[in-house]
């Protein structure tokens, strides 16, 4: 194979493949070129004047590398990761770095052996970071729990990149063992420490960890890049941090900055893509396409050692993007090491989900009453305020409960029939209510209404598979089911946008300010490790004291 890969490359012999006439991204050079690329045994072998056994005229068409998710949970799209190859492959993206923790958090190993199972035949370079953090604080309750000795087999079991994503900073700052066992036992360890500063941010830094995707300011960017951090530009559904942070950007600090999505619906995913919507948005901004595309497509490869990719290069994988325009809109061709697998936004290989038997039935709760439920308006007592476009949360004291909306978060993992309850200021929801099993990162139930009737019948018509469930005027108008975990459909990525669209339209129905975004926010309500105030099954916790708030 090596002989016929230089062989190729000198022009001896025909390339298997040769792309003529494109515009190609040189990412290494900072310039374009106009020229062929030839291909053969999967492998970049030159750039120039080629001939192949096969020749596709690209008619001036932009070259790029495959386009890198730097941070992404498969699981927030709803579907399982063949089906989200299907979904993302032909909006260019070709590797994806992987955090598995929602389903870790439900169902452990078996959840990670399945993600795992179900990523191996689809031509997209799936990367599994081992989650760091399940639960992801020790007040929360989880479905399992992976401390650093179960770390420590399962990074010799399996073939993961390195450690997932360590939100426990508090656990790292305070040295606490465990957590510095599971330090010490990655090479590579994922970062997740929004709003950390100064001494904190330095002694977070010397636990080895080498990158942040929660930066919300240009200044926290810096900060962070100051001290040897490489910065992931978060455009999810619920946080879309690309617009302040590409301000950090510039020609000396460049190689630090990738993109991510980290979390992101699947209607939008086939509506827009994914990093081919960051490289779109930055470039519609107005920064350099050549200094998007090198975040897009070079840096992640960087930043993860994955070897030689992420260039339109010799010797490099042919994972390539035909693109007609150069803001990544019109995606033409993909190939993964040199075979074309996507076709004008149409994925051209077939996929078949992997067993799921071990991870389905997840929700293990008693039938909840409407007085579980029940919530007394106090004006003494805080009220969890949400922010649009942010997963930051705050708290502020209100005169009445006009404008506010009931919020629960239920245990359904042990059966321990824990409920903490609040008030919710930002959705003001209307004869109704939503309940889903997506709630991050414990996945408990989390379900938002405007009184504890339409509360108790969304909850109830979860079962014990779960999903989302919408209730208006005490009748179920909208239902889907995320048979695995609670989280994931074994659906096609298709039905599971129609069912999901139907969601939505359901949920905005009961909120002026609905959108796809409150679904997306109800799921993170529940995030203990996100700045200030969120909602575990034991009550109101206060994320910068990282302790339970008494009222």
């Amino acid at each position: 194979m090596l002989e016929k890969i230089i062989k190729a490359a000198l022009g001896e012999e025909k390339a298997d493949l040769v792309l003529k006439n494109g515009k190609i991204i040189d990412v290494l050079n900072h310039r374009i070129v106009d020229g062929d690329v030839a291909i053969s045994c999967g492998k970049i072998v030159g750039i120039g004047d080629y001939e192949g056994v096969e020749e596709v005229d690209l008619k001036g068409a932009y070259v790029s590398s495959g386009f890198v998710d730097s941070h992404i949970h498969i699981e927030s799209a709803m579907v399982s990761p063949s089906q989200y190859a299907k979904a993302v492959i032909p909006k260019g993206v070709t590797t994806i770095i992987a955090d598995p923790h929602e389903i870790a958090n439900v169902k452990g190993e078996a959840g990670l052996k399945f993600m795992i199972e179900d990523s191996k035949n689809v031509p997209l370079d799936v990367h599994f970071m081992l989650p760091s953090c399940v639960p992801a604080t020790p007040f929360d309750n989880a479905g399992c729990v992976i401390d650093g000795e179960m770390t420590e087999q399962l990074l010799s079991k399996y073939n993961f990149l390195g450690l997932g994503e360590m939100m426990n900073y508090p656990g790292v700052i305070g040295c606490d063992s465990d957590v510095m066992r599971k330090l010490k036992s990655a090479k590579y360890i994922d970062g997740h420490a929004p709003m950390i500063s100064g001494k904190s941010l330095n002694a977070y830094a010397c636990g080895g960890i080498r990158n942040d995707h929660e930066c919300g300011s240009y200044e926290e960017a810096i900060e962070k890049i100051s001290n040897g951090f490489d910065i992931f530009v978060r455009e999810g559904t619920g946080a879309k941090n690309l617009e302040e942070l590409m301000k950090a950007v510039n020609s000396y600090n460049l190689r630090h900055f990738s993109f991510c999505t980290d979390d992101k619906h699947p209607a939008e995913i086939l509506k827009e893509g994914t990093i081919s919507h960051c490289i779109d948005k930055a470039i519609s901004l107005g920064y350099d396409p050549l200094d998007v595309y090198t975040m897009a497509c070079y840096n992640p490869c960087c930043n993860y050692d994955l070897g030689r990719k992420g260039a339109i290069a010799s010797g490099f994988d042919a994972d390539i993007v035909i693109t007609r325009d150069i803001n990544a809109t019109k995606i033409e061709r993909v190939y993964k090491n040199g075979v074309l697998v996507a076709k004008n936004g149409e994925a051209l290989f077939d996929v078949n989900i992997s067993d799921t038997k071990e991870v389905e039935n997840t929700v293990n709760i008693d039938k909840v009453r409407e007085s579980d439920l029940d919530l007394a308006f106090d004006k003494n007592k805080m009220v969890i305020s949400l922010n649009k476009g942010s997963l930051i949360t705050d708290k502020v004291y209100c005169e009445s409960k006009d404008g506010l909306s009931i919020c629960a978060n239920i245990e359904r993992h042990k059966g321990t029939g824990n409920i903490g309850k609040c008030f919710v200021k930002g959705l003001d929801i209307k004869n109704g209510a939503i309940a889903q099993t997506i709630g991050h990162d414990s996945h408990n139930v989390s379900v938002i209404g405007s009184d504890s009737k339409n509360m108790e019948i969304a909850v109830n018509e979860l079962g014990t598979q779960g999903g989302i469930v919408v209730v208006k005027d005490k009748k179920v108008v909208a239902k889907m089911e995320l048979a695995i975990g609670g989280i994931m459909s074994k659906k096609d990525i298709l039905e599971v946008v129609k069912e999901h669209d139907e969601i939505v339209k359901m949920a905005k129905s009961l909120s002026p300010s609905g959108s796809n975004e409150t679904l997306m926010i109800l799921g993170f309500i529940s995030l203990l490790v996100i700045p200030h105030f969120k909602l575990g099954d034991k009550g109101i916790f206060d994320v910068d004291k990282f302790e339970y708030v008494k009222q």
